[in-house]
Order: C-alpha cells, then structure tokens, then sequence
C-alpha cells in the first residue's frame, strides 16, 4: 500500500564531501561554474529560531528529518514502533525524545541520532 505524502519538488541540492582540508578552495572553485553556492559561512539552524523553546526545536529537526525522507507520521510509527500520537507530541515540543528514542528515529531517517538530543 503506498502512503500518500505531500512532496514539493526540488530546484536544488546540497552536498557535503570529506576530504584534505588543502583542497577545499579548489573543489569550491571547481562548482561555481556548475551552479553551485559556498555556504560555508551559514550559521547553525538552531540560531534561525531564537523564539523557539529547545523542545521546539528539536520537534523542528524530527519534522523536518521526516519530511525530508517523505514520510507520513504513520509510516514513521510503522518504521519505528513508536506510536504515530506520541510522534506528534514530539514534534510539537509536547513530549521529549529520548536517547533510545532518538536513535531509532535516526537509523530510519538517515540523520545522527543526536540531533534529537
């Protein structure tokens, strides 16, 4: 059965490489042609929402997390065996997330477990 999602479409992309720190300004150098940005001077996404409680935020980084992945509440509850109510509260800064919560929710959506921390 799918699961219907709301999915906008993209007009860009981000990408993050390891590498020799030696290189760094050629292979930024190497993009710009292609159409690429250097935020390296961006700012943490914490410091975009200084009205927002910690909770808050990191209800923000689940909900964003998810969406990212394109999945519903119910599919993630389904991934993670945690209740889709309980899902939303976390999300809404309602309920906190745990660290064994936190790291099921970043094996499913691809993301460090402790940003949910």
């Amino acid at each position: 059965m799918q699961v219907h999602t709301k999915k906008h479409p993209t007009e860009t992309a981000e990408l993050r490489f390891i590498g020799p720190i030696v290189n760094i300004a050629r292979a930024i150098e190497s993009l710009k042609p292609l159409g690429f940005v250097d935020t390296s001077d961006s700012f943490p996404w914490r410091d975009a929402y200084p009205e927002c409680s910690e909770e808050q935020l990191i209800g923000k980084a689940l909900a964003g997390a998810r969406y990212r992945e394109g999945l519903t509440q119910i599919k993630l509850a389904e991934l993670t065996g945690i209740p889709q109510r309980h899902i939303s509260e976390m999300e809404n800064g309602k309920r906190p997330i745990g660290k064994e919560m936190a790291k099921r929710f970043g094996k499913v959506l691809n993301i460090s477990y402790k940003v949910f921390l």
